[in-house]
């Protein structure tokens, strides 16, 4: 769970999707309004009331219905990642990845004797951890680099 940051459980909207990506991998569990069939605003603040969740927006409308919500103006996701910075989230990676960047499932490290898809590394070279979810596999390869730049350059 990222430290010192104003919650943990966050769900984004339709509009920002790269976000959720990043936020996943900072350590956010992060739900994202497409991903779990909440497009509608009153879908959206049912799911965020139910999971107990911030309501991160670019929609004024919809962040002054949510009774915890931040309201981003940024377009660029850099840009958003610094408003997020700007309001107090810790924007660093993970040490371990916890929550899939693609769906948001729980991730566990694939045992070293387990084989793993064509795409993936062996884990004999590399520690790789696999959504139980989606059955994503995920280790900290260019990708993981490329984000770190980015939070980095913030």
């Amino acid at each position: 769970m990222p430290e010192n940051s104003p919650s943990d459980r966050l769900v984004l909207d339709a509009m920002l999707g790269k976000l959720a990506t990043y936020l996943r991998m900072c350590g956010y569990d992060t739900a994202y309004a497409l991903d779990r069939d909440a497009e509608a605003d009153d879908d959206l603040l049912a799911l965020a009331e139910r999971e107990d969740r911030l309501v991160i927006t670019r929609d004024s409308d919809l962040a002054a219905r949510a009774p915890e919500s931040l309201l981003l103006i940024e377009r660029a996701v850099e840009d958003q990642l610094r408003e997020l910075a700007d309001a107090g989230f810790n924007l660093s990676l993970a040490s371990e990845p916890a929550h899939c960047g693609v769906c948001n499932g729980p991730v566990e490290q694939v045992d070293p004797v387990e084989p793993t898809p064509e795409y993936a590394p062996n884990t004999d070279d590399e520690t790789v951890w696999r959504c139980t979810d989606c059955g994503q596999y995920f280790w900290k390869g260019s990708h993981w680099a490329s984000v770190q730049a980015t939070l980095d350059g913030l």
